[in-house]
């Protein structure tokens, strides 16, 4: 994943303060502002027509943003495009200091279930694509399990967590086809002694249950289930593409019953949308339910891309809400402080009442990486015997306990 770039200026519009309406707590809205209890709603709204192609000639353009202009079209349908890119790595490093992982997995790049409030949305903008065409123009990374393979082959890897599904859903709808995330997993599968964690709002990551298991028996594994709301018909409006949250808590039963660690993500809380004390209280309980072993809750977090897209789509459905968000936000950033800690003061209740953790816990034994290459240990040496040195190649196929041992020498 790539770092955070420096955020723009604000557009005008967007710096002039709205008046200050007066507020007993910042977790108090107008009663207009609330989604109610709306109906429930099985089928995913119709996607939007394909957009046009909107990038500038590849000539024009350089690095990640060269490499997508000439992508080649491989597909259009559900309303989207996309587009097989070429890369160097399946592996980034993350630079971030909002995360506690070094290595990141995002198989595609954009997402099609159009979360209004996707943070990601400022990632295509590296590529000079919109941040609006986020969830209409997929990007395929090629030769994923080829590229994977070399990449844990890499000594920085060894012994550092991979996060998989930090910025786009490794489980959406261009999984079926095009099945990069499997192919990445099958190779995550030969070694032993990995630590990993797969973030998704998909029950479509059942589907590779037989793979799962097989990691999990031989590497530290957790599922993060991302779960906004219980109310079908708001989550539909906020994630237009993604699966029910009854079916996402499916996937979670299905999971905990093969035995795989597996929580809830109660992320991102939307002010004024997701926050209501008893719908958070529903939805933990629903968790528990499902054999959630954590949740995990954070209040949304606006980039400048997903600022633009979800006040428009509160100026649409919730005006009243939209004008509280200006407030609050002023074009992008956290909620105000006071809210947030508010937040996870209620979460944390919520935590105590059902007994779930925070986090993961850590496993019981830790492992060492090893690869499925190595035949020796450098310290499996004869009495007198002295190692010989090694070149790059060979030392990226030693473990790193042999590693360790050849730089002492």
């Amino acid at each position: 994943m790539a770092s955070y770039p420096i955020l723009p200026p604000r557009p005008a519009t967007l710096r002039r303060r709205q008046p200050r309406t007066k507020q007993t707590s910042l977790a108090l809205f107008p009663p207009a502002a609330r989604h109610g209890n709306p109906e429930l709603l099985d089928g995913a709204s119709a996607p939007p027509p394909v957009p046009a192609r909107s990038w500038k000639p590849a000539t024009e353009l350089v690095g990640i943003a060269r490499l997508a202009a000439s992508s080649p079209l491989t597909e259009a349908k559900r309303g989207t495009e996309y587009f097989l890119l070429p890369v160097k790595s399946i592996l980034n490093e993350c630079h971030s200091e909002r995360v506690p992982f070094r290595w990141t997995v995002n198989p595609y790049r954009g997402c099609e279930f159009g979360c209004k409030y996707c943070y990601a949305r400022y990632t295509h903008e590296y590529m000079e694509i919109d941040g609006t065409e986020f969830e209409s123009k997929i990007l395929v990374k090629q030769n994923a399990g080829r590229l994977v393979e070399r990449d844990l082959a890499r000594e920085p890897v060894w012994g550092e967590h991979i996060a998989i599904g930090t910025a786009t859903d490794p489980y959406q709808p261009a999984e079926r086809e095009f099945r990069v995330t499997r192919a990445i997993l099958e190779k995550m599968a030969e070694r032993e002694g990995l630590s990993l964690s797969i973030t998704t709002k998909s029950n479509q990551v059942v589907r590779d249950m037989d793979l799962l298991r097989r990691i999990s028996e031989q590497s530290a594994l957790t599922i993060h289930m991302t779960v906004t709301t219980l109310r079908t018909r708001l989550a539909r409006m906020l994630e237009p593409r993604a699966p029910r949250p009854d079916l996402r808590l499916g996937a979670v039963r299905q999971l905990r019953d093969a035995g795989i660690a597996v929580g809830v993500n109660l992320m991102p809380i939307l002010p004024g949308l997701t926050d209501r004390e008893d719908d958070l209280d529903a939805l933990v309980r629903a968790a528990r339910d499902a054999g959630a072993q954590w949740i995990a809750a954070n209040v949304v977090f606006l980039m400048p891309a997903s600022w633009r897209s979800m006040l428009g789509f509160l100026d649409e459905k919730f005006p009243r809400l939209a004008r509280q968000y200006r407030e609050w936000f002023k074009g992008y950033g956290d909620a105000p402080e006071t809210y947030r800690k508010e937040i996870s003061e209620r979460v944390e209740r919520l935590r105590c009442k059902y007994e779930l953790r925070s986090r993961p816990m850590r496993p019981e034994t830790a492992r060492s990486w090893r690869s499925p290459q190595l035949e020796f240990r450098l310290g499996d040496f004869g009495e007198g015997e002295k190692p010989c040195r090694m070149d790059d190649r060979a030392v990226a196929n030693v473990s790193p306990e042999g590693l360790l041992e050849y730089r002492s020498v």
